[in-house]
C-alpha cells in the first residue's frame, strides 16, 4: 500500500488564501509537520504511531482525502480491514475519481467474507455517475470560479473592444466560459446530492444477523461479516434498514456499524 506523500488541505485557491492569511498558515504548517511524522512512522512500520498522527489531522478539523487514505493503509497494515475500508470510504466522498483510492477499496474488499456482486446499472446511469463522480466537489468549485473570472473577462473585452472580430471573439468565448463554470456548479450540486442521499457504513462486528423486522425475535434472513459495505435506508430504534449492493435488504442493529 503506497502513501499519498502531499498533504492537500482545500484546494489550490484554498493555499493561496493561506499563504496570505498568518494564523490560517500556521494551521496549515502544523497539519503539514504531523503529516509528515505520519508519513514518517508509517515507513518505518510504526503503524499504530501513524494512525495517531492521521487521526490528530482529521480531529482538528482537517478532512483531506490524502489523510484518510493514508490512515486506510495504517489500518489494512495492521489487519484492521473495517477501520481500513471505512476510511478508504470516506477519502471516496471527498476525492471520487481518485484510482488510488478506488482501487485500494476494491483490493481491500477482496479481503473480505462476503462477496457481494453489485446489481447491474443500465448504462446511462452509470455514465452519468462517471461524469458527476469524476472530480471532486473541491477541483470543480475552483474551476467553476476560474471560469467565471475568465468568461468575465472576456465578455469586459467584448464592451470595450474596438475590433469587430475581437468582439465576436471576446462575446462567445464570454458565453461559453460562463456556461461552463454552470455546468462545473451543476456536477458539484449533483455530486453532493449523490454522496449525501446515499448514506453508508461499514459492518464492525465480526458477524451480523441480518432480521426481517427492527426486533430480536425476527426472522434471520441471512449473516453479514465485517467489512461489509451497506446502504442505509431506514433507522428505528436502533435498527438500521440496509441494503447491499446487489439490491438485498434487512434489519440490523445500529451498534454493529459505523456511517461513513
Amino acid at each position: 500500500m503506497k502513501l499519498k506523500k502531499k498533504l492537500n488541505l482545500i484546494g489550490g485557491v484554498a493555499v493561496l488564501l493561506l499563504l496570505v492569511s498568518f494564523p490560517l498558515f500556521s494551521s496549515a504548517s502544523d497539519y503539514q509537520v504531523l503529516f509528515k511524522q505520519g508519513n514518517e512512522a508509517y515507513g518505518k512500520e510504526r503503524y499504530q504511531q501513524a494512525i495517531g498522527m492521521y487521526e490528530q489531522i482529521l480531529n482538528d478539523g482537517c478532512h483531506s482525502p490524502v489523510v484518510y487514505f493514508n490512515l486506510g493503509n495504517a489500518y489494512y497494515k495492521l489487519g484492521d480491514i473495517p477501520s481500513a475500508l471505512l476510511n478508504y470510504e470516506k477519502a471516496h466522498k471527498l476525492s471520487p475519481g481518485d484510482e488510488d483510492v478506488n482501487f485500494n477499496i476494491y483490493f481491500a474488499n477482496s479481503k473480505t467474507s462476503d462477496k457481494v456482486e453489485p446489481a447491474p446499472e443500465f448504462f446511462a446511469l452509470r455514465w452519468w455517475h462517471n461524469i458527476i463522480l469524476h472530480y471532486s466537489i473541491s477541483t470543480l468549485s475552483i474551476l467553476s470560479m476560474m471560469l467565471f473570472i475568465c468568461g468575465s473577462v472576456s465578455l469586459i473585452i467584448y464592451i470595450y473592444a474596438n475590433i469587430l472580430f475581437v468582439k465576436k471573439a471576446s462575446f462567445y468565448l464570454g458565453v461559453l466560459l460562463l456556461i461552463s463554470g454552470l455546468s462545473a456548479i451543476f456536477i458539484a450540486n449533483r455530486q453532493e446530492h449523490y454522496l449525501n442521499d446515499y448514506q453508508q457504513a461499514i459492518i464492525f462486528s465480526g458477524s451480523v444477523n441480518v432480521r426481517s423486522a427492527p426486533v430480536d425475535q425476527a426472522v434471520t434472513l441471512f449473516v453479514l461479516h465485517e467489512g461489509t459495505k451497506v446502504k442505509i435506508l431506514d433507522g428505528n430504534n436502533g435498527w438500521l434498514k440496509v441494503q447491499l449492493a446487489n439490491g438485498t435488504e434487512g434489519w440490523i442493529q445500529q451498534l454493529n456499524v459505523k456511517n461513513i
